[in-house]
């Protein structure tokens, strides 16, 4: 089955759903993504969005804070376009309907890590949820976006490939998708693609991100010819709830932003030892702090204390926070929480310009699944939805202008060709290398690193993908096996750029080489595949 249309959107977040919005302005949009539409991190986003809103606030002032928590390796360029463009686009967000909390007549902004003002939009603690709400809701009443639910990319559809040879620049085409309900694989023809897929949270045991973040966009991306960047750089979120039955809860950023400390077991504040901040520090810091701390004292987690707060105050503020923590028997007004870090976000991805084009024509990366140079090496509470948001517009720009000035011709594309492929009777495979891809990569390539464990961390993924690559071409695809062949492509990607870096800088801590070297390495890592 073949679907054509004017623009391919691969992800269903505020980046390819303001994208999308956007472009069904000018043609037809077919949106594919591998759960409900709503499945998406953006969902899941708690915090906030950041923009400058406020008279005590500047441009200049959330340029310099983003340079600082990106330690040194942030494009300026880039950072002061996003920032300069932010205002606009919330706009465009508040006419599409949604609803940031207000406090009288104006916006109620809070604070986060890193930031030295105010400049949070938020709708109480539940922004991303707010965000998507408004965002489906406007796609679902557009005509011209046919939406595809239960679809899951399998791999990019690029000229070279149809033509079985090398071609400089290369196009993309579109993709191969699977309907995950009916098992058949489709042909998805695009005159623009847009990855807009998410993060990689789940390569890693631990992670706060919903199970759709397996890093697909990033994978195909780089099995297409796509120049990746940056992918050591995996910010571990400090605070996630730690209790047997929740399933990875964050606990925003915005409640240490409130005036929350951080404790050990025995009560004892250590944030002030690590950071000037304390606890408003930028989340890499939190986060070793916080490992370092359960490690030194044989502790499960450390404590997020808001107790000293007017109870009420934190029931207002914290509405979803509070009543989740409640439902697990914890009472954050009267009692600190038990948190522990989690792989969050990725600050790393598929190499963009400007635009958010990649350096295969028509084949654009936004959002999480992209390195566009804004985040450096950890990236600022709260910038990324505004990232999303900048770069949809972005890439909508310069790809409907392309629609206009290129005149378009592309080769016949052929069917997905199953070949010989039979159903498997083994499933154990893809459940046991999912297991010890993840494992392994918490263990050697997590929050703290070493070259011995990167080592062993290569040879395992090196082993792990014949074992997946045998299996895939030999039994008929399911959505399981092709996020594990994902998660495997992206787990040796961050493997291989932490091993380019010799130093510590921001996200990526190795003892071996403890101090950051602005000499040699005050630099972006790069990863491309070689055909």
């Amino acid at each position: 089955m073949k679907v054509e249309s004017d623009f391919l959107v691969i992800g269903s977040g505020i980046a390819g759903l303001s994208f999308a919005l956007r472009a069904a302005n000018h043609g037809r949009v077919a949106l594919v993504t591998k759960r409900e539409i709503t499945e998406s991190a953006t969902n899941y986003a708690q915090g906030g969005i950041a923009s400058v809103f406020s008279q005590e606030d500047t441009f200049d002032a959330h340029v310099e804070d983003t340079l600082v928590a990106g330690a040194g390796i942030c494009h300026e360029d880039v950072v002061r376009m996003v920032v300069e463009e932010g205002p606009q686009v919330i706009r465009s967000l508040i006419d599409w309907g949604v609803q940031f909390t207000t406090s009288g007549d104006s916006y109620d902004l809070t604070r986060e890590g890193g930031h030295s003002q105010r400049r949070i939009l938020h709708a109480d603690d539940v922004t991303g949820r707010e965000i998507e709400r408004a965002l489906v809701t406007a796609a679902r009443e557009n005509g011209n976006i046919d939406i595809y639910e239960h679809h899951i990319a399998v791999d990019l559809i690029t000229e070279a490939k149809v033509m079985r040879r090398r071609l400089n620049p290369n196009r993309c085409l579109g993709a191969h998708v699977l309907d995950i309900q009916s098992g058949r694989v489709k042909t998805f023809s695009a005159k623009i693609t847009l990855l807009a897929s998410g993060g990689a949270g789940k390569v890693y045991l631990y992670t706060c991100n919903p199970d759709v973040a397996t890093g697909d966009g990033v994978a195909m991306a780089y099995r297409a010819g796509a120049t990746i960047a940056n992918m050591e750089f995996m910010q571990f979120h400090p605070t996630t709830l730690f209790h047997p039955h929740a399933k990875s809860f964050l606990i925003s950023e915005a409640v240490r932003g409130e005036g929350a400390i951080l404790r050990r077991r025995d009560g004892t504040a250590f944030m002030e030892k690590y950071h000037k901040l304390k606890d408003l520090a930028p989340r890499d810091i939190v986060a070793r702090a916080i490992d370092n701390e359960m490690k030194t004292y044989g502790d499960d987690c450390a404590y997020l204390d808001i107790t000293h707060k007017e109870p009420e105050y934190v029931r207002n503020r914290f509405p979803n926070i509070y009543q989740t923590c409640l439902e697990y028997g914890l009472d954050m007004t009267k009692e600190p929480l038990p948190v522990v870090p989690a792989a969050h976000y990725l600050c790393g991805g598929v190499a963009v310009d400007t635009h958010g084009e990649t350096d295969i024509k028509h084949l654009y990366a936004i959002g999480e699944v992209a390195f566009t140079g804004l985040h450096g090496a950890n990236r600022l509470a709260s910038n990324s939805l505004l990232e999303a948001a900048v770069y949809a517009g972005r890439a909508y720009q310069h790809a409907t202008e392309q629609l206009q000035n290129e005149r378009f011709v592309s080769p016949e594309i052929p069917e997905w060709d199953a070949g010989t492929a039979t159903d498997s009777d083994e499933m154990v495979v893809v459940s046991q290398n999912w297991d010890e891809i993840r494992r392994f990569m918490w263990n050697y390539v997590g929050i703290v690193r070493s070259n011995k464990r990167l080592e062993r961390a290569l040879r395992r993924i090196k082993l792990i993908q014949d074992e997946i690559e045998d299996y895939y071409w030999n039994f008929t695809i399911t959505s399981d096996l092709i996020e594990l062949r994902n998660i495997s492509n992206v787990a040796e990607l961050i493997i291989l750029c932490a091993q380019n870096r010799k130093e510590s800088r921001g996200l990526h801590y190795t003892i071996d080489y403890p101090e950051r070297d602005d000499v040699r390495e005050k630099k972006d890592t790069f990863v491309k595949k070689q055909f």
